[in-house]
């Protein structure tokens, strides 16, 4: 388990290189253009630029990488107060008005505990299914204290079926049984395809034709995009990822540490 402080280092895990930094990276190259071209020769009317000053551009950054490279800096500078605000704002709610972070998320264990326990994850990452088989022993023991919420982060760009489980698990809530439906997706992960979507509903005894029409909805879409936004605005950018009380882990998650946090959020 790795853990961390809002606001401290990156997490790791998860996507080859984090958004951030490609960002950043994108924005300090149209910044410099923007000026260059700004205060070069107008653009044409097809928004084509010439070949000669294009290549004016590229030879002004060889010359001068210092350039972009503060520009990403600066970038960098304002995306992260930006955050530590977000995180810190979150980390308060957390404290004092949890409901306002759970939101619609399914929840999980007590009804509203002292302690709550935030999971971002994706249906699709084999450490969110390994975590899965570790939440499941720390919520038997603590399901009178602890409240489980979910929060979906599917990592669309290398995992294409976590995006369709994500809506698939989201209908099966509409008919209360989300966590039901959320066990078969982790447990059976290798299986993830629009047939295992439709045999789960099947097994559960779910109202098929209403459960196709809701995972297919502008409001399933809706629902993830908000948990995807909260993540983007903490700065998350792999799963699984967690938040108890303010106390932030993410990675692989053994059931000793589970505990150890609890006891020092307890404490």
């Amino acid at each position: 388990m790795k853990v961390w402080s809002f606001g401290k280092g990156n997490v790791k895990e998860f996507k080859p290189r984090s958004l951030m930094e490609r960002a950043s990276t994108l924005a300090g190259l149209l910044l410099l253009s923007w000026a260059l071209l700004s205060c070069s020769a107008p653009v044409k009317a097809d928004n084509n630029i010439s070949p000669q000053l294009e290549q004016q551009v590229l030879e002004i950054i060889r010359k001068h990488p210092e350039v972009v490279l503060e520009s990403v800096r600066d970038y960098q500078k304002q995306q992260q107060s930006q955050q530590q605000s977000a995180q810190q704002a979150f980390v308060q709610d957390m404290k004092t008005n949890p409901k306002s972070v759970i939101g619609q998320s399914p929840t999980t264990g007590a009804k509203l505990g002292k302690v709550v326990l935030i999971e971002f994850s994706d249906f699709q990452c084999p450490y969110c299914s390994a975590a899965h088989a570790t939440l499941k022993q720390f919520m038997a023991k603590h399901q009178s204290e602890v409240t489980l919420a979910y929060k979906n982060f599917p990592l669309t760009s290398i995992h294409s079926e976590a995006m369709p489980a994500a809506k698939a698990a989201w209908a099966a809530g509409q008919q209360s049984k989300f966590w039901e439906y959320h066990d078969a997706l982790f447990t059976q992960q290798k299986r993830l395809s629009d047939a295992f979507y439709q045999e789960t509903a099947k097994k559960l005894g779910l109202d098929v034709q209403k459960f196709n029409a809701d995972r297919s909805s502008k409001a399933a879409e809706a629902a993830i995009a908000q948990d995807v936004q909260m993540a983007e605005k903490l700065g998350i950018d792999g799963t699984p990822f967690f938040v108890m009380n303010g106390s932030v882990f993410s990675g692989s998650v053994e059931l000793a540490d589970l505990e150890a946090t609890l006891a020092k959020v307890k404490g």
